[in-house]
């Protein structure tokens, strides 16, 4: 249900998107990272992490991934990369926790994706 509103979801943002990619992995010098939707540009990326319930862990996890990005996947390495958080159900203290993370929080709104963040927004970049 993201990958399709994720074009939609993030030009919104500003942000183009010239490739949509699911389940994406690596694994380099004994270490690995799975993505579960990297949103491209010529210029940046966003790794997005989908789950049904989303948790604190959840976040932190996908904070761990973010961190090891560019090293795990240099095709990336000069690329902007941000994060973004996917969830059926966000409670709202996880939505906070992602928010002053610096992730964007996609969250299902009645039929709809949409991206929680307000205006002051600004993502993280790695």
């Amino acid at each position: 249900m993201v990958r399709p509103a994720a074009v939609r979801l993030f030009r919104e943002q500003g942000i183009d998107v010239h490739e949509v990619h699911r389940s994406v992995e690596a694994s380099r010098d004994s270490d690995d990272i799975e993505i579960d939707l990297l949103v491209v540009n010529s210029t940046d990326v966003v790794a997005v992490e989908c789950k049904s319930l989303l948790s604190i862990d959840d976040v932190n996890q996908h904070l761990t991934s973010l961190n090891k990005l560019k090293k795990m996947l240099p095709t990336y390495a000069e690329k902007k990369v941000m994060g973004a958080v996917a969830a059926m159900v966000i409670p709202d203290h996880v939505g906070r926790y992602a928010y002053k993370q610096g992730l964007f929080v996609i969250a299902q709104s009645g039929d709809h994706l949409l991206i929680r963040n307000d205006a002051k927004f600004q993502p993280k970049i790695w």
